[in-house]
């Protein structure tokens, strides 16, 4: 199945939601998210391209497993703050994620502006892939780029469900795991390791 890169899609001065994964471990505190922000760090093409475009830059993401209720200690703000000393620009932090405070701050965007949306998991329409929530979270926006590679197996309502209501396409970083994964599957160089790591395994 054909999938739409990121030059394929018009941004330019479009207000465009970009799916992120900053799932950094929060509970460490600001040191731990200054030491363990390479998913931070990922996103960065993406964002930087986006910003080049004149686009307004919303981005959401999850953090930890708060099971729909909102939790204090994962909220995203603090990933926003060291977001912006990675990006060298602010990053405004928005405590909510659908609702008139989001269409607020999104309505006062300039191009070039980023804002970070509330941790989608203290929603309890994300993990279920909700229509409803999927379809709100569009609401305020004209695309959607998926970047967050690590959660694109996930059929939730950032990562699945919006792709219904928004043109679409592949962030910098998933388009890179993508190709190398074809590379990897479809003309392999040889000798050839696998590594398999992670909790789950």
């Amino acid at each position: 199945m054909a999938k739409r890169a990121l030059n394929q899609l018009d941004v330019a001065g479009k207000r465009v939601l970009v799916r992120v994964d900053f799932n950094v471990p929060i509970d460490q505190g600001i040191e731990g998210i200054f030491l363990y922000d390479q998913r931070l760090r990922a996103t960065l093409p993406t964002i930087r391209y986006l910003i080049s475009q004149g686009s307004r830059v919303v981005l959401c993401s999850h953090l930890g497993r708060p099971n729909g209720e909102v939790v204090d200690g994962l909220r995203l703000a603090p990933v926003g703050d060291r977001l912006a000393a990675l990006l060298e620009r602010p990053v405004k932090s928005v405590p909510e994620i659908i609702g008139p405070a989001v269409e607020s701050a999104v309505a006062e965007m300039a191009p070039g502006d980023v804002l970070l949306l509330e941790n989608l998991r203290f929603h309890p329409g994300e993990e279920k892939n909700d229509g409803a929530f999927a379809c709100e979270l569009a609401g305020t926006v004209d695309c959607f780029v998926m970047d967050a590679f690590a959660v694109a197996h996930r059929a939730h309502a950032s990562t699945a469900g919006i792709t219904k209501f928004l043109p679409s396409a592949m962030g910098l970083l998933v388009q890179r795991e993508v190709e190398s994964m074809g590379r990897a599957l479809e003309s392999p160089e040889k000798p050839l390791a696998a590594l398999l790591g992670g909790a789950k395994v």
